[in-house]
């Protein structure tokens, strides 16, 4: 798997989304991507409660520890690499979790136009 060249949806070098807990798609703290990736996990997210919720009803549960796969399991405040069709559809529910725009891969711009991200930036 070859990533993507670590560019944000503001044009600049992709920055860190969270190492505590440990996010991206190849977990490396960052929503790099590649061809492989095909659930684009690249919006970087502060999640909220609300989307908890929504996600675990949706089938899948991110605050539930797994610890067979080293996932603590996340709590509102936590940053995570999220699907971008996944932010789509919590927008659509009206949970859509606020995006770290500097954290959050270029190729989201694929499947999120960058204004509707810009409505949701977190600092």
């Amino acid at each position: 798997m070859t990533p993507l060249p670590s560019r944000n949806v503001l044009g600049g070098p992709l920055k860190p989304c969270s190492t505590a807990p440990l996010t991206g798609f190849f977990r490396n703290g960052r929503c790099d991507t590649c061809a492989e990736d095909s659930g684009c996990h690249t919006v970087c997210v502060e999640v909220t409660e609300e989307f908890l919720a929504f996600s675990q009803a949706a089938g899948n549960d991110l605050s539930t520890p797994r610890p067979e796969y080293g996932f603590e399991g996340l709590k509102p405040g936590d940053r995570w690499c999220l699907c971008a069709s996944r932010w789509i559809e919590a927008l659509a529910s009206g949970v859509a979790s606020p995006v770290a725009l500097g954290a959050t891969h270029e190729r989201t711009l694929e499947i999120v136009p960058l204004d509707l991200l810009q409505q949701y930036a977190t600092a």
